[in-house]
């Protein structure tokens, strides 16, 4: 087995495991904001939640990018070049939810608020599917040939899986959103996002489980299937959690039903990092896809040191903004004139 590129299969499939569920309640309160309610002071409570750590998540992203790049180049030229599209589509979404968050409070009328949250909707909905379609592309398979080159035109990449994929981070992003919505908030929302969670979490979730069981039953061994039974009981374990109101222990079984779905997906493809839809044998694996050992060592040894550090500045982060917050927090929307002005007179 060789090490040090099974190591760093691990750590890219952690960093996406990780961007998935701090992004995702992220990307999710986005399609919240656009779906449940018309109430201002309720959307800025929503809004509220994600503030502080937000833009800290995204990171997850870039870092799994960057490790796939350094780590897995062949690996991150095949997938990227493939999906230039949809990775595009991607990064116009996240502009659209970012510059959404920052202007939103900077206009006092209420069309241009409307505006800027459908900006925040749409842009959330289109990352999180993009990046769904893009991780089940890599699970299950793309066209390509022997030099790791795309064969065939540039929407070649649309297939049934990349739809599934794609659906299934929309639903979990959603779900997930729901959860984080209970355990941050007080009052109506948290109510709302608790009836959500129980009430569609079961279908929201089935593309999921459809991404999950088609990789298994193509590449499944006793391992990943036994991560399936975990992950089972750990949605079943949040969905009566919710019920019973007891929202951190409905986050934290949503966050394990994607881990344990996650592991078990990256377990049963594994060694291969990329599948060849055209012919098995131009799959990219651990072995012919990544960098040298000298270069996947010193990786190493700089993640040891630096992993850590982020851990704990983003955990302390969370403890800082631990506590809920409500409509009585939100004060009324009222004028404000700018620094500049003030100064003018």
């Amino acid at each position: 087995m060789d090490v040090l590129p099974t190591i760093w299969f691990i750590a890219i499939a952690a960093l996406w495991v990780g961007y998935l569920i701090l992004e995702g309640f992220d990307l999710g309160v986005g399609m919240h904001l656009l779906t449940t309610t018309r109430d201002e002071k309720q959307r800025r409570v929503m809004l509220n939640t994600i503030g502080p750590v937000w833009d800290g998540n995204e990171v997850w992203l870039l870092t799994a990018g960057a490790g796939t790049f350094a780590a897995f180049p062949l690996w991150y030229a095949s997938l990227f070049s493939s999906l230039y599209i949809p990775l595009t589509i991607v990064l116009l979404g996240l502009i659209f939810r970012a510059v959404a968050i920052e202007y939103r409070g900077k206009g006092s009328s209420d069309r241009w608020r409307r505006w800027w949250d459908r900006a925040f909707g749409i842009g959330s909905f289109t990352a999180a599917f993009g990046v769904g379609a893009a991780l089940a592309l890599t699970t299950t398979g793309l066209p390509i040939n022997e030099n790791g080159d795309r064969v065939g035109g540039p929407f070649a990449w649309l297939t049934v899986y990349a739809v599934i994929g794609g659906l299934a981070v929309v639903g979990f992003c959603y779900v997930q959103a729901a959860a984080f919505l209970g355990l941050k908030t007080v009052g109506t929302v948290r109510d709302r996002s608790r009836r959500i969670l129980v009430r569609w979490s079961p279908l929201l979730l089935l593309p999921i489980v459809a991404w999950v069981l088609i990789v298994q039953l193509q590449s499944g061994d006793w391992w990943s299937w036994a991560l399936v039974l975990l992950a089972v009981v750990a949605v079943v374990f949040a969905w009566v959690s919710a019920r019973a109101g007891r929202e951190g222990r409905a986050f934290t079984g949503v966050a394990a039903f994607l881990a344990l779905g996650a592991a078990s997906i990256f377990s049963a493809v594994y060694p291969v990092v990329l599948p060849s839809s055209i012919d098995r044998a131009y799959d990219l694996t651990v072995s012919n896809a990544s960098s040298g050992d000298y270069t996947l060592m010193v990786m190493t040894i700089v993640t040891a040191i630096g992993l850590p550090l982020v851990l704990l500045y983003q955990g302390w982060s969370y403890w800082v903004f631990r506590r809920r917050l409500g409509e009585h927090h939100i004060p009324d929307a009222h004028e404000v004139e700018p620094a500049i002005g003030q100064a003018a007179r």
